[in-house]
């Protein structure tokens, strides 16, 4: 890789950290104004649905156009999209017309562009990264990630304390702009191989075929299969302690606003621990050991979170859970980068967005109703016990075991 990667990399994680932070802040913005505008739970689920339902429908789309066309182009013009959208909305709420159903579309659309960008930036980093320090800038990736879900709350909030909500969308636009800036003008891209002859890409075939070749990719290759399916069930009972934590600290501890920010707090920190843990040690020699040592962990800080009868302790437990998790999601993306082939690399990452994007809500859909009727402190139990349990199909896999090696060998 002729290219200063360190610098090239530094620049790219630099561009997307800037625009995140904008995108997270609007984000918050958006579900406060409404949570005090109409203190429906109604509108509170609708805007929650047009936050991650476009994503998920159109992540397979996404993989094929992130395999089919210059993927840096592609993340700026998502970028681009939500920045757009971002603008018209503030200008719409100054003009006197910022109505709820605005903001909804403006959830809409911008759930569209993450759900282009998210497997589109997952191709672009191993174009861009040496294979050996996948793990690393992942894991940098995830603790700058963490940074902006720690921070952005508190400045959503201090500037809706005394700027309009259109100051909002303004700061999402410029930190867009300058983010795209980036990554448009310093962010160089290496040549990427050209489609064999006979590609579906070649021959102008249809969006369908590309997904369904991505598609039959995932079967014939077991490990990927048995990643996803395995991702997927480790999400659909982490949701419980992902979601139902803040509704358990109020009926266990008190309802107090201070308990519920530290909780919050004590999770982000420890996820950007996590994240500068991941990317300093890298993990074990075989990424699934690491997966497998997250799960462990998960599910059985997540029992912890159940039996924790003061609240000192229980914050505790919330911050190991988040140094954790990162051991579980930074390994998993470098496991695909490393294996898939370049061209099915958007089509690959792009159904692995599309399970994560929709098990945890799917999972509120299962365990949300139950916890009304089951105490909380037994549904992290239980399904913190069903994640524990998850290691054993995940370590003694010979398909995972063998492609958790395989970068060995480069």
């Amino acid at each position: 890789m002729g290219i200063n990667w360190k610098k090239n990399t530094a620049l790219f994680l630099t561009g997307q950290a800037l625009s995140l932070f904008g995108t997270v802040i609007v984000q918050y913005a958006i579900t406060w104004h409404i949570t005090l505008k109409t203190q429906s739970g109604a509108m509170i689920t609708l805007f929650t649905g047009a936050g991650f339902l476009p994503m998920f429908f159109v992540s397979p789309f996404a993989g094929v156009w992130a395999d089919r066309f210059n993927r840096k182009y592609l993340i700026n013009i998502a970028d681009a999209s939500i920045a757009l959208v971002s603008l018209l909305a503030a200008v719409s709420i100054m003009a006197g017309a910022g109505s709820t159903g605005i903001l909804l579309l403006c959830a809409v659309i911008r759930s569209l562009g993450q759900g282009v960008q998210m497997p589109a930036v997952g191709a672009f980093i191993p174009d861009i990264v040496l294979r050996e320090q996948l793990t690393k800038v992942n894991g940098i990736q995830s603790s700058m990630q963490s940074f902006i879900t720690l921070t952005a709350p508190a400045v959503s909030g201090a500037l809706m304390t005394f700027a309009p909500l259109e100051t909002l969308f303004f700061l999402d636009v410029v930190t867009a702009l300058i983010g795209i800036g980036i990554v448009l003008f310093f962010v160089k891209t290496p040549e990427r191989e050209k489609p064999a002859p006979g590609t579906a890409e070649q021959k102008g075939t249809a969006y369908f075929h590309d997904l369904k070749e991505g598609i039959t990719y995932i079967a014939k290759h077991g490990y990927v299969l048995r990643m996803i399916v395995l991702s997927a069930v480790f999400l659909f009972f982490f949701a419980p302690a992902a979601l139902l934590t803040p509704l358990q600290v109020t009926r266990n501890f008190g309802g107090d606003v201070w308990r519920l920010s530290a909780i919050e707090i004590t999770f982000s920190i420890g996820m950007m621990a996590g994240g500068i843990l991941i990317g300093t040690w890298g993990g074990f020699k075989n990424r699934i050991y690491t997966m497998g040592l997250s799960c462990a962990l998960c599910g059985l800080l997540a029992a912890a979170l159940g039996l924790a009868p003061y609240f000192p302790l229980y914050l505790v437990i919330m911050a190991m859970l988040g140094i954790s998790l990162p051991l579980w999601n930074a390994p998993s993306m470098v496991l695909l980068q490393t294996t898939v082939e370049a061209a099915f690399m958007g089509r690959v990452l792009s159904v692995f967005t599309m399970v994560s994007s929709i098990m945890m809500p799917l999972g509120m859909v299962v365990f949300g109703p139950v916890a009304d009727r089951v105490s909380i402190n037994v549904l992290l139990v239980g399904t913190g016990i069903v994640v524990t349990l998850l290691t054993i199909p995940l370590i003694t896999s010979k398909t995972l075991l063998e492609a958790g090696k395989s970068h060995l060998k480069h």
